[in-house]
């Protein structure tokens, strides 16, 4: 015969009941992996206007949707058909969106700045978006051995 379960588990407070969680400003956050192919930029397009939508957000709808465009285009012209990763995310009163990508680390310290000098002068639509705005862009190396670059662009209400 067995004995009635004893110990911690009858203190524990019954779970509240679980239901859905609807979209709101406070719990967007989604990372989303894209293919790389030079279409990514209209996925990236329609998905960032479908979440803001969904999560009250639409007054940033377009210049999202352009930032988004302009980060993967920029990823493609210089990491062509390689995989990335697109995060948007509110956080501190902010829409945040980061994009990384594979492009591969430079060797040399001269070839690595003309190189991200280059990608930034390419995004001179994405600044004047995100200016205009009142937010802020920008791009770095990431820190790992293969290589790879951050660009982001944040976008204030």
């Amino acid at each position: 015969m067995s004995k009635p379960m004893t110990g911690a588990l009858r203190c524990l407070p019954t779970a509240p009941a679980a239901g859905p969680i609807p979209p709101a400003a406070e719990n967007l956050s989604y990372s989303l992996l894209l293919p790389g192919g030079a279409y990514c930029a209209g996925l990236a397009r329609d998905a960032i206007r479908s979440l803001l939508d969904r999560h009250g957000l639409s007054d940033l709808r377009d210049t999202a949707a352009l930032a988004a465009s302009e980060l993967v285009s920029a990823a493609y012209r210089f990491t062509p058909d390689r995989e990335m990763i697109l995060r948007v995310r509110w956080q501190f009163e902010a829409l945040r969106i980061v994009l990384y990508d594979q492009h591969p680390a430079h060797a040399a310290p001269r070839a690595a700045e003309e190189c991200r000098d280059r990608r930034s002068r390419s995004m001179w639509l994405l600044a004047a978006a995100v200016d205009a705005h009142g937010g802020d862009w920008g791009l770095a190396p990431v820190l790992t051995p293969g290589g790879g670059t951050k660009s982001w662009a944040l976008l204030h209400r």
